[in-house]
């Protein structure tokens, strides 16, 4: 509730000094139009447009925001259109990985991956309550080793699987990479990015 009103009333306060600004300063482009406008018509369009630019931010923002619900059966990790339903009884752990919120299972197989930005006090004390257990970080974190082409640990599906996902990674492509994590984890490797770079692990058992 708070990023559907606040951006909005951010955005046109901002415009709204933008407009008063171009009206003493030489500002290039579009701006310049503000002194072209009479007043009250120049006021009502910047805060209008700047409440609009508001709002798509904040569409924008709904988009990547994350409920968790955990329930007798199953943890459901839900975002606006994307639902992914985890059983309960294959949770071993949950941790944050940056901006994600990661879930995985007995023998370290990654079951759910998601953005999100939500408090990790209230998910820890949440998953505890449901008895599973939270790590502040990814308890395999150590085991990751950096993807490189041809590498002789891996096989050839799995290094062609990373690279066309290291492709995907470049471009920000987010649903190919979504997409080709879970082809890994059906071979067994787990993957985690890390300012453009894979780093994968093969999951115990």
């Amino acid at each position: 509730m708070l990023v559907w009103l606040c951006l909005p009333a951010i955005g046109a306060a901002l415009l709204y000094l933008v407009i008063r600004v171009a009206v003493w300063l030489p500002l290039p482009g579009p701006f310049n139009l503000a002194r072209e406008l009479p007043e009250p018509a120049a006021t009502i369009a910047a805060t209008a447009l700047g409440a609009l630019l508001g709002l798509v931010l904040a569409g924008l923002a709904d988009r990547e925001s994350l409920t968790v619900r955990i329930n007798l059966t199953e943890v459901l990790l839900s975002r606006p259109g994307t639902t992914v339903a985890v059983p309960r009884i294959d949770v071993t752990v949950a941790f944050p990985d940056r901006d994600q919120l990661v879930l995985l299972g007995r023998t370290g197989r990654e079951l759910a991956r998601e953005p999100c930005h939500l408090s990790a006090g209230r998910l820890r004390a949440a998953f505890a309550a449901n008895g599973i257990a939270w790590a502040d970080q990814d308890p395999y974190l150590s085991s990751y080793r950096r993807w490189v082409p041809d590498l002789p640990d891996l096989p050839a599906t799995a290094h062609a699987l990373l690279a066309a996902r290291q492709k995907a990674v470049e471009s920000g492509d987010d649903a190919d990479k979504r997409e080709l994590r879970g082809e890994l984890g059906r071979l067994g490797y787990v993957v985690r990015d890390d300012r453009k770079r894979q780093y994968w692990r093969q999951a115990d058992g």
